[in-house]
């Protein structure tokens, strides 16, 4: 018996090192099948179904040669990416705090932890934007040329608090801040805002006496060198004042929408003048202040690529100037300005809000606004509001998109679709990730991550299903795409 043990277990250990020898161990087989499926990730939404994770994806290599319908070229580094983000705003503060902390935390953690969107960068007001709760600014003491009553006491309580959550999840996040309007006793018609009345028939509008309307674009800043040095200091004392509460800004627009005349809070300027400010009074008194704030020229909302030519020409402002921010028509100009001032830094600085729809619609209309600014060399890209209510209304009484809708009568939650549309991105693409060249077409795109896995990104924006050959690097692959749908395909080398 012990023999018959014996020569039983000879053969087995035989058996195991042939198996061994020809590579067909039980365990090296499945890690080979296992290494096959991680090979590529895949996940889909659509407008029923949002994040499907699949454990079998549905994409293969293709064994023979074909023709590719996409191609990526895996190792054409394009732009480095900085991130993408959202817009902090006091209405979207307030919508959170309608309903319990445990699921505000849940929605914070949704928006900036490594398994929700994982958004790296925020917009911050500087003073009053449309989607404040009222007028404000930082020294609403006029003739305060010295600043001695500045403070930001407001947005300790309100703005702030909404920021320093989103940091207890992403300590890392970049903050970069614009304002709508500099202190009303700093402009031209001494009033927040430049238009009377409500804008294209909707209600909620300002009142203001009309020859306090300001229409045309002019420069509504007061251009006396006592105003502009106190604007300087305005800015210098706002990030002293928010680094001082742990919360650092690296960057500065000094104006949102810079040609624009809403009946919300505006200020418009003429390039000359905004680059005659930059250059002698907000660049010197940000550098003496060695604050380590980036000044870039935004935000552009002007089709003309002139606008921003006459300023990044002026070589005594553009040392001053890091970057360039773009959002609404300033898409019509920033193919020209990448192309001819490559040394700059880009950024799309908010995304277009619509009309409270929170839809599909908006899902391809944003889908098509990133492709445009990321082919034409943006390194960020920014949401608008990221929270808002049911009603999404602004205090100007236009009703806009969110990425989260939370219902305040309700106490409810609801994650958009374009909440989505970013998470196909933003959850892989981090700062020092690039977008990688790729073959002509308005539904695909792709990054190189720093791990050197490839995010593939596909629209189908039709209602059919969809069978495409895309050529990734040496990779051959074929990919199936439901009716309607986002798609995310990661990739290893």
């Amino acid at each position: 018996m012990k023999t018959m043990l014996l020569k039983t277990a000879s053969l087995f250990c035989g058996l195991l090192l042939c198996m061994s020898a020809f590579g067909v161990s039980k365990s090296k087989v499945k890690d080979k099948v296992k290494d096959k499926v991680q090979d590529i990730e895949q996940i889909y939404s659509t407008p029923t179904k949002h994040w499907v994770e699949l454990k079998k994806p549905t994409a293969s290599i293709n064994k023979n040669q074909v023709k590719a319908d996409i191609v990526i070229y895996s190792d054409s580094l394009l732009q480095k990416i900085d991130g993408f983000g959202g817009a902090f705003n006091e209405m979207g503060w307030t919508s959170l705090k309608t309903i319990p902390d445990a699921e505000a935390k849940k929605v914070i953690e949704s928006l900036f932890s490594k398994e929700g969107c994982n958004l790296s960068m925020g917009r911050m007001p500087i003073g009053a934007s449309d989607y404040a709760l009222s007028y404000y600014s930082f020294d609403d003491v006029p003739e305060d040329f010295v600043m001695r009553d500045f403070n930001i006491d407001r947005d300790k309580f309100i703005l702030m608090a909404y920021i320093k959550e989103a940091l207890k999840v992403r300590p890392d996040m970049k903050l970069w801040g614009s304002p709508w309007t500099p202190p009303a006793w700093m402009k031209v018609n001494e009033h927040y805002s430049m238009r009377n009345g409500d804008l294209n028939g909707r209600t909620g509008g300002n009142r203001m006496t009309d020859g306090a309307q300001i229409l045309n674009n002019a420069t509504a800043f007061k251009m006396q060198e006592r105003y502009l040095k106190a604007y300087a200091l305005y800015f210098s004392k706002f990030v002293k004042a928010y680094k001082a509460e742990g919360v650092n800004v690296y960057a500065i627009m000094p104006q949102n929408e810079i040609a624009y005349t809403p009946n919300w809070p505006a200020c418009t300027w003429r390039p000359e003048d905004l680059a005659y400010f930059i250059k002698d009074f907000m660049g010197p008194q940000m550098e003496k202040d060695s604050l380590g704030t980036e000044i870039w020229l935004g935000t552009i909302n002007y089709a003309n690529p002139n606008y921003v030519k006459t300023i990044l020409d002026d070589k005594k402002a553009a040392k001053y100037i890091k970057g360039v921010g773009f959002q609404w028509a300033g898409s019509k100009c920033i193919p020209t300005i990448s192309k001819d001032y490559p040394q700059y830094n880009f950024m799309q600085t908010e995304n277009i809000c619509g009309e409270g729809e929170n839809n599909w619609t908006s899902l391809q209309r944003s889908w098509g606004t990133m492709i445009h600014y990321f082919n034409n060399g943006v390194s960020s890209y920014m949401y608008w509001n990221m929270i808002l209510d049911e009603n999404g209304m602004s205090a100007w009484g236009w009703p806009q998109n969110s990425m989260v809708v939370i219902d305040k009568n309700e106490k409810t939650v609801k994650y958009t679709d374009e909440f989505y549309l970013f998470k196909h991105f933003s959850h892989f693409v981090q700062p020092g990730d690039h977008l990688l060249k790729s073959s002509t077409g308005e539904n695909h795109i792709a990054f190189k991550l720093k791990d050197g896995r490839v995010l593939l990104l596909i629209n189908n924006p039709k209602e059919t299903e969809e069978s495409l050959n895309v050529q990734v690097g040496a990779k051959s692959l074929n990919v199936k795409l439901l009716p309607t749908s986002i798609n995310s395909f990661v990739l290893r080398n």
